[in-house]
């Protein structure tokens, strides 16, 4: 049945949460399963429904923008269909095609009519005739292109955060080192590298034993003599049994 609704009404819906406080798609309640997989109120969710025999497609406007089109511009095919997906993924999604009364679900990427690279969830479910015979399956696209992206940036972000707070704390080793035995940067980087290494530990944890330990070491009027515990400390340091390099 087509929507009569305008094209921004329709994306509002699908954005929106109805009176019940469920989120819709396509203007229809998100079902318990729906929302399992979708985590929460989805940004663009669309139906679909393909039936086997006649190899027709029927989409709802939602799907139809998420493929790059403007509702009712085109009429879906299997080979429209298929020439969205991405490459490396069309061997998976021409397999979802075979007619099969289990569920599916399949993420893969497809590319829209500017050439946009999106992600998407797809998940189907088998239509059966008063004989019970498999007649088509529907299900719903779901829109994950920016979900990952903000996946990908917190990720991203968090790593970040450690790389310089561990950069940090190297740098510090490296400092007292240069001072204890008037080294360069690179002689001091050196020297966490040749104890990691003949350790077997990760030279963060080199370095956040000297930082934490070696300062109580240095006795700062002691002159030459400054670099006699830091010796005896950097050749006797063992590592825990659990650190691996």
């Amino acid at each position: 049945m087509r929507d009569s609704r305008s094209a921004d009404d329709r994306l509002a819906a699908n954005s929106a949460f109805t009176a019940d406080d469920q989120p819709s798609t396509d203007g229809q309640a998100v079902q318990p399963v729906d929302q399992a997989l979708l985590g929460g109120a989805p940004q663009r969710v669309g139906r679909f429904e393909y039936h086997y025999a006649s190899d027709t497609w029927t989409w709802s406007d939602t799907v139809a923008i998420i493929h790059g089109y403007e509702p009712g511009q085109v009429k879906p095919t299997t080979e429209l269909v298929l020439n969205h997906k991405h490459p490396d993924d069309l061997a998976q999604v021409k397999g979802l095609l075979k007619q099969s009364a289990a569920p599916f679900s399949s993420r893969h990427r497809i590319h829209t009519t500017t050439g946009e690279l999106r992600s998407v969830v797809v998940v189907g479910d088998a239509i059966l005739d008063d004989g019970g015979s498999i007649v088509a399956t529907r299900g719903f696209y779901v829109d994950v292109t920016e979900s990952l992206k903000a996946e990908l940036e917190q990720s991203v972000s968090a790593k970040l955060h450690m790389i310089v707070a561990h950069r940090e704390i190297i740098d510090q080793a490296k400092g007292m080192l240069m001072m204890a035995y008037q080294i360069s940067a690179d002689s001091a980087f050196g020297i966490l590298r040749w104890r990691s290494q003949e350790l077997n530990v990760k030279l963060l944890w080199i370095a956040e034993k000297i930082v934490a330990e070696v300062p109580a070491l240095m006795d700062t009027h002691a002159n030459v003599h400054v670099r006699i515990p830091i010796d005896h400390y950097l050749m006797t340091l063992t590592p825990p049994d659990t650190i691996s390099k």
